[in-house]
């Protein structure tokens, strides 16, 4: 069974310098997608949300994509003079476990996709994961502490991660035209 939930209308009242406000925003569209992650055989929730919205947003193989990341993180972990590389436990060397952004951002270039930051260092928030704030296309998003896929403006997830369209979006990789 597929899981469609449609984006829902979110008010936001308040006063700010002496004045009352009302703002209305709409919550974006959610389809429940593993990725392929049960099809390759695996069970349960982990804190693979790196190959997941690879996997969907590539439209690659999720076991091929989790190898790959796998591999790429132990390279990563004995190559590296970064200090968390340096630090690492060999036994989390598993793209299951979570992934550095050094790791991944190097791997979803690669396929082709080009990051575009939304937030600067001391910026605040400008985008936020709701209706309309985000480009159509196939888009890899970086929230804090999980990536997740967003499909023409449907977030594609193991759950919805928006926060009722208050997260904010440090940036998103989107596919460049061949």
């Amino acid at each position: 069974m597929v899981e469609f939930v449609k984006g829902k209308k979110h008010i936001e009242l308040g006063c700010k310098d002496g004045v009352n406000f009302r703002k209305e925003y709409y919550g974006m569209d959610f389809q429940k997608n593993d990725g392929g992650r049960a099809a390759a055989g695996y069970k349960g929730d982990t804190g693979d949300c790196v190959c997941r919205a690879i996997a969907i947003a590539s439209g690659l193989d999720y076991l091929e994509i989790y190898n790959q990341i796998t591999d790429a993180t132990k390279e990563w972990r004995l190559n590296s003079r970064a200090r968390h590389a340096m630090k690492a436990n060999p036994k989390n060397d598993t793209a299951r476990t979570g992934v550095f952004k050094d790791v991944y951002h190097k791997f979803v270039l690669s396929l082709g996709f080009k990051w575009i930051p939304t937030m600067k260092i001391g910026q605040g928030c400008k985008v936020h994961l709701r209706a309309g704030e985000l480009p159509k296309g196939k888009l890899i998003v970086s929230v804090s502490r999980h990536l997740t896929s967003v499909i023409d403006g449907v977030i594609n997830d193991t759950y919805d991660p928006s926060r009722n369209a208050t997260r904010c979006v440090y940036g998103y990789y989107i596919k460049e035209a061949a």
